[in-house]
C-alpha cells in the first residue's frame, strides 16, 4: 500500500480513501460506526453508543458548531472506489492541557482489516506534520487489539 498523501483544504486523499468534513447526510452510514458496541466500548466513557440516526444526527450537528483550533479537524472517511463512508478519524487536543494532539480512528466493523485505519491514520499524521505538529498521540486501551496493531503500523510506539 502506498502512502502516497494529497491534502486539498480540509480534505485528505490517499490511494483509496478521501478524508472530508463530515455532512448531516451522513448520519445513517456514521450510526454504523458508532452505533456499534465493538466501536464505542474504546471509546466509552468520553463517548458513549449512539442509539438511533437522529442521536447521530445530532451529534454531527453539535460537531459541525465546534470552533476547533488548526491543525485540529474531524473527518469522515470514504472510499474513492465508491463514495461509501466507512469510518471517521480524528485529529484533537488531549485534556487537561490540550497541549498535545491525538490521532483517532474508528471504523464500521464491516471495514475493519482492510488497512483503511492504518490508511487514514498515516494520513492524518501526515498533515498534522505538515501542519507543524512535533509530536503525536493515540489513546488506546491495552486489551484494543486491533488499536495497538493500527498505531504501532503507523509507527508510535507504546
Amino acid at each position: 500500500m502506498g502512502h502516497r498523501v494529497d491534502v486539498q483544504g480540509d480534505r485528505i486523499e490517499t490511494p483509496r480513501l478521501t478524508l472530508r468534513a463530515w455532512a448531516m447526510t451522513d448520519a445513517p452510514a456514521a450510526l454504523a460506526v458508532y452505533g456499534a458496541e465493538d466501536v464505542t466500548r474504546w471509546l466509552s466513557p468520553a463517548m458513549e453508543r449512539v442509539a438511533d440516526v437522529a442521536d447521530m444526527q445530532t451529534l454531527l450537528e453539535r460537531w459541525a458548531a465546534e470552533e476547533l483550533e488548526p491543525p485540529q479537524r474531524r473527518w469522515a472517511i470514504e472510499l474513492r472506489a465508491d463514495g461509501s463512508l466507512v469510518g471517521s478519524t480524528t485529529l484533537r487536543a488531549l485534556p487537561p492541557g490540550e497541549e498535545d494532539l491525538e490521532i483517532g480512528w474508528q471504523l464500521a466493523p464491516e471495514h475493519w482489516g482492510h488497512g483503511y485505519g492504518v490508511e487514514a491514520a498515516h494520513a492524518v499524521a501526515h498533515y498534522a506534520f505538515e501542519e507543524g505538529a512535533e509530536e503525536l498521540f493515540s489513546v488506546v486501551r491495552p486489551r484494543n487489539a486491533r488499536g495497538i496493531a493500527v498505531a504501532r503500523r503507523i509507527g508510535m510506539e507504546w
